[in-house]
């Protein structure tokens, strides 16, 4: 199939929110997962184009298409602060190495640009060894190497920090650099981790600039549904017993809210947090117009449940799956898996769809033209 735009190949794949993101900017010449769930939803959205299913190790580099950009967003379980941080190396999230053995095996035409996406506990992952190490495998095979660090909250109202490490093999264009790190996406965590790479790796970094994005103007409640079906409601009980988890100041949100009769919700999350040498499960809500960061059912905590109060009364229901998608960026048109739970596990394992197209407008279309225009040179 010939293409207009540069392509990319999307591993990790997952529902496609990453190529969501980069409609339009790329085309998408090779994906795969190794859910079947997933394979099942990315086939939904991109009838038309295939999604090889299978272990990321099984794949065969030297028969891949040839592309100016692989995308990766490799499972975060064994680096998340909410999973078990075994590291690089541990099953889940190890899978990176099957995706660098595939780059490998494409040699000469292995993708001039590479993109991984990833929590930010990949930057403290083994005191920071997981970082040197991934960093230090771009280095080696001849790429300049730079992530940053950025919040969806930018652009949709979620709180939800991820890294993205972007490597390029190739001149690189005075424009997308800079001479020192931007506070708003190389913040103090991500500077004290840069510092710490060996002199070789080091050689290697660069400090990618990108633009400061428009000012968010949407907030939670215009994301949520009013009338939701009535069998999403949690019991009065579950409601009274969730309230009776809050500490004093967090009950004193409530009632302040309640005592307006007009429609609102609160985000409330679930936390164990240490009282007096003692672990207490407390509720905790927010009202500043934001969600939590959105995980999979299958992660390290619960579901996102939303407090809604009308007239004086508290009811308290989860985030709907179709929240959690426009949460993430996503228009009403994509088509999620049949029930909650799978759709919120394709939602929560995901990419932020405008972040993943501010990167792909700003940084990496950019990237792939400057490649292009060598090439042609």
């Amino acid at each position: 199939m010939a293409h207009s735009r540069p392509t990319f190949l999307e591993f990790f794949a997952g529902g496609g929110m990453a190529r969501q993101g980069l409609v339009g900017i790329f085309d998408c010449a090779f994906a795969n997962d190794l859910d079947p769930m997933k394979c099942a939803a990315y086939r939904s959205n991109y009838p038309d184009d295939e999604i090889v299913e299978g272990d990321v190790w099984n794949l065969d580099g030297a028969k891949l298409p040839s592309a100016q950009m692989a995308w990766a967003s490799f499972p975060c379980q064994d680096l998340s602060l909410a999973g078990g941080r075994r590291g690089l190396n541990a099953p889940r999230s190890g899978a990176f190495w099957g995706f660098w053995n595939v780059i490998e095996k494409q040699r000469e035409r292995a993708p001039k640009t590479i993109v991984i996406e990833n929590v930010a506990g990949l930057l403290s992952s083994h005191n920071g060894r997981d970082f040197t190490t991934l960093l230090s495998q771009f280095a080696d095979a001849g790429y300049r190497v730079g992530a940053m660090l950025i919040d969806a909250a930018m652009f949709s109202p979620q709180s939800r920090q991820r890294l993205f490490i972007v490597a390029h093999k190739g001149k690189l264009p005075a424009s997308l650099t800079r001479d020192h790190p931007d506070a708003v996406f190389h913040p103090a965590t991500l500077c004290n981790a840069v510092d710490a790479l060996p002199d070789q790796t080091r050689m290697a970094w660069v400090w990618w600039r990108l633009p400061y994005p428009p000012r968010r103007n949407a907030d939670l409640a215009a994301l949520l549904e009013r009338n939701p079906p009535e069998h999403v409601w949690r019991s009065e009980d579950a409601t009274q017993k969730l309230l009776a988890q809050m500490t004093p100041l967090h009950r004193q949100r409530v009632e302040a809210v309640l005592a307006d009769p007009k429609w609102n919700a609160g985000a409330v999350f679930r936390r164990i947090r240490l009282e007096k040498n003692e672990r207490v499960q407390r509720a905790e809500i927010r009202y500043d117009g934001m969600a939590g960061c959105l995980r999979t059912p299958a992660g390290g905590s619960s579901k996102q449940l939303l407090l809604v109060t009308e007239q004086g009364r508290p009811r308290l229901r989860p985030v709907l799956a179709r929240e959690a998608a426009r949460l993430m960026g996503l228009e009403d048109s994509y088509r999620l898996p049949l029930g909650e739970t799978n759709a919120l596990k394709v939602i929560g394992d995901g990419v932020s769809v405008p972040v993943v197209r501010w990167l792909g407008e700003h940084l990496l279309s950019p990237l792939a033209g400057s490649a292009a225009a060598k090439a042609a040179a």
